[in-house]
């Protein structure tokens, strides 16, 4: 059997992004844009949208049509749930988020946006940043996402006027300056027309920065070392002929065929005996890939498990202080409140011991609060039944993330980023830097 270290993705790898902006910013229009242009449509995809756009009397196709999935969204002419879209260029494949931009449907931005290494923020060009613009920011500082790029659309109402972009450009990197944003890239662009999309426009030549499409090939995503090895056990395989391997995805780091390693609960060093791909055995393997590892010793293996690097663990704790986004509608999040809590493979049974604040998303003012409702976002102290091994969400997304589950509906409410974890063994407190 031959061994490989590749992967059939093009060389700059996957980039996961997110649209967010508020209603009638364009966000649908600029993805079906950047579909068109990049010729990524099927033939029929597109007959459709021109046939649709003819009967509606638009004078343009209306490439919103390609991503509004939804016959509700369709008919109100808003995008009310997250809409996923994939394509790929010679340089690199995307994963596109579309989000809604209603404040109702914070936790589908939130959704959307978890698992982004990139934010496309929209501002219209006419208004400039709004309360959404900022919602949006913040919403992307708080689930650290890596880069974010200010989309400023619409710039042909706004006659191309190169003052009106830089204004909104310096206005956003003062705010990103105050909310902890990493890297911003400001964009000009005209999603209906297609300027600075895919291809350069000559209508603002004032502009020698990327096109969007441009600076999404390039923008530089996490890295395979990045963070010491994690991989949580989602699956034993024990097969005919003696194979057993712990199949999961790669949360962070590097696996090398030889390397030693840590399992979770149990304290055990082993090494890893083989790597086995999707594609095939492989020699090494980097975060996000999905593996299976065969240990080289006789370890006792369990879904829920961690095998990690044995010189930086995660802490184990079942005292959490975390950011919660609360998803629910049916009910508030109360001190006192039972939950499970779904940390990587594992789920446990979970108390709500206090909530420290309600956050202003728009202000960043920190509030008193006696409950979470649908869409608020806050500071929570959470009790588990059994500790689970976990990282600062600052850390590691993954292993720093959770969500909550109402254990009589089954139903996710809450999503959860990890501040704070009191470590079993020590009493004490490991923060988030």
């Amino acid at each position: 059997m031959s061994t490989t270290t590749a992967t059939s993705l093009p060389a700059s790898g996957l980039l996961r992004f997110a649209t967010a902006g508020a209603v009638d910013d364009g966000k649908s229009t600029l993805i079906g844009r950047l579909l068109h242009d990049s010729r990524s449509l099927l033939a029929d995809q597109l007959d459709a949208v021109r046939q649709a756009s003819l009967e509606r009397g638009d004078e343009h196709l209306d490439l919103a049509m390609l991503t509004d999935g939804l016959r509700a969204e369709r008919e109100q002419g808003i995008t009310i749930d997250v809409a996923h879209r994939y394509f790929e260029t010679a340089r690199r494949a995307f994963i596109i988020a579309d989000t809604p931009g209603h404040a109702q449907y914070t936790r589908n931005m939130v959704t959307g946006a978890s698992t982004a290494d990139l934010a496309i923020v929209l501002a219209d060009a006419r208004h400039g940043l709004t309360e959404q613009s900022h919602r949006h920011a913040v919403l992307a500082g708080l689930l650290r996402v890596r880069h974010v790029v200010l989309a400023v659309n619409k710039m042909d109402l706004a006659g191309y006027d190169r003052s009106v972009f830089e204004r909104i450009a310096e206005d956003f990197g003062d705010r990103a300056e105050r909310i902890g944003l990493g890297a911003v890239t400001a964009i000009p662009i005209a999603a209906l027309h297609g300027d600075n999309v895919v291809d350069p426009s000559p209508a603002m030549p004032w502009y020698e920065g990327p096109t969007l499409l441009e600076h999404l090939e390039t923008v530089a995503t996490r890295t395979a070392d990045d963070g010491p090895l994690r991989l949580p056990v989602q699956y034993v395989i024990r097969a005919v002929g003696g194979y057993t391997g712990c199949a999961g995805q790669l949360a962070a780091g590097v696996a090398m065929e030889g390397q030693e390693m840590l399992h979770l609960p149990s304290g055990t060093r082993t090494r890893i005996a083989a790597l086995d791909s999707p594609d095939g055995p492989v020699r090494h393997a980097a975060a996000p890939l999905s593996v299976t590892v065969r240990l080289a010793d006789d370890v006792e293996v369990h879904r829920g498990d961690l095998l990690c690097a044995v010189e930086s663990p995660p802490v184990a704790s079942d005292r959490l202080d975390a950011t919660v986004c609360w998803m629910s509608a049916g009910r508030a999040m109360k001190p006192g409140s039972r939950l499970l809590l779904k940390h990587t493979t594992k789920t446990v049974r979970a108390t709500v011991t206090d909530l420290h604040h309600r956050l202003d998303v728009t202000t960043l003012r920190r509030e008193p609060a006696d409950e979470l409702a649908l869409n608020d976002i806050g500071g929570a102290g959470l009790r588990l039944d059994e500790p689970v091994h976990c990282d600062p969400y600052a850390h590691n997304r993954f292993t720093g993330g959770g969500v909550l589950i109402d254990e009589s509906t089954n139903a996710t409410v809450a999503a959860v980023m990890i501040d704070r974890a009191t470590t079993v063994d020590e009493g004490a407190p490991r923060a988030a830097r």
